[in-house]
């Protein structure tokens, strides 16, 4: 079966394939009889837009990256739901990968995509990325990124982010005021901005409250894996019994500090107060249920779609393009993890 074309379309109708294109756009040059006429024809017919030509006419491929860590954490799921979300009313796909967490795998995706000429890239740094240049040199260069989640201060371009000091200040400040004076915090490799800003959200609530910082009971947790949290819960139990409260970096490793100290017959939260972060589902299903902070994943991928396409509307505009950083809030949920 032949493929369908405007000029199909037009010669069929007796019309101009300018008057057919118009019409399919919905312009406003174009009476409403004749777009109904054209759009009926072209339904009927099974008519199917030349993307591909379109987007090379208009030197844009209405297609974006989307490079996330880890696809396994909900967080990131979330993320990925709200970029396909925002984009797909703008007309956009979203080709997805994965770092694995890998500053060389990291930059071989991002050399996939431009071989794949996205118009822009949203992403989240691995933890191993501690080297700059390759962002850097695209930025500089006008191509469109923007950051979120895991970022870093030295790169100037924008970013959609949550106040991660603020955050596990407040965590921390909740377990103070229900009476918790030995908190331990469980934390990733300090690399990423994400978990300095959070041991330092940590380390303030202490001070504030004229708690002294304890190195001992600050624990990295290499995989931040609910395999950590075990292992930590019960080097928790063995030499630091006085810990009555554990705020961990991420849900998943909350949750394995949880089944390790209850594995050791320690009562939650009446002997231990755990809480977690970011509001995983399974916070919702663990035995107690985790007190967390809500991250909000899903209008963190919409927000950081929309700060992209506007930068590459304006970057097409040749519109002087206004680098900011979008911060959104979070909330604690407190459930039966905590006193």
């Amino acid at each position: 079966m032949a493929k369908i074309t405007l000029k199909k379309i037009a010669e069929t109708l007796g019309i101009s394939v300018a008057t057919v294109s118009k019409a399919l756009k919905d312009y406003d040059d174009v009476s409403p009889e004749t777009k109904a006429k054209v759009k009926s024809l072209a339904e009927s017919l099974n008519y199917k837009p030349n993307f591909l030509a379109q987007s090379l006419r208009n030197q844009e491929s209405k297609t974006i990256g989307l490079i996330i860590p880890e696809i396994v954490h909900h967080f990131f799921a979330s993320i990925i739901a709200g970029v396909i979300n925002a984009a797909k009313k703008k007309g956009y796909l979203v080709i997805t990968l994965q770092s694995g967490e890998s500053y060389d795998f990291e930059k071989k995706q991002i050399e996939l995509l431009l071989d794949k000429n996205v118009d822009g890239i949203l992403l989240s740094l691995a933890d191993n990325t501690v080297d700059y240049m390759h962002l850097s040199n695209l930025i500089e260069s006008g191509f469109p990124i923007v950051l979120y989640d895991k970022i870093t201060k030295s790169i100037h371009c924008s970013k959609v982010v949550i106040n991660d000091q603020k955050a596990a200040f407040n965590a921390t400040q909740y377990l103070i005021d229900t009476g918790c004076k030995k908190i331990a915090h469980v934390r990733g490799p300090l690399k990423p901005q994400t978990t300095i800003d959070r041991f330092i959200g940590y380390k303030n609530a202490l001070k504030e409250n004229d708690i002294e910082f304890d190195t001992s009971i600050v624990f990295e947790a290499p995989h931040l894996s609910l395999e950590d949290g075990q292992k930590i819960a019960k080097e928790i139990y063995k030499n630091h019994k006085d810990v009555d409260a554990v705020f961990a970096f991420t849900d998943l490793t909350a949750t394995g500090v949880m089944v390790g100290l209850k594995e050791l017959n320690v009562k939650i939260p009446e002997e231990v107060s755990i809480m977690g972060f970011s509001n995983w589902l399974l916070t919702r299903i663990t035995s107690p249920k985790l007190s967390t902070v809500n991250q909000p994943g899903f209008k963190m991928g919409k927000q950081a779609f929309k700060v992209l396409y506007k930068e590459i509307k304006d970057r097409k505009a040749k519109t002087k393009v206004e680098f900011k950083t979008v911060e959104l809030p979070t909330k604690l949920v407190i459930r039966d993890s905590t006193r």
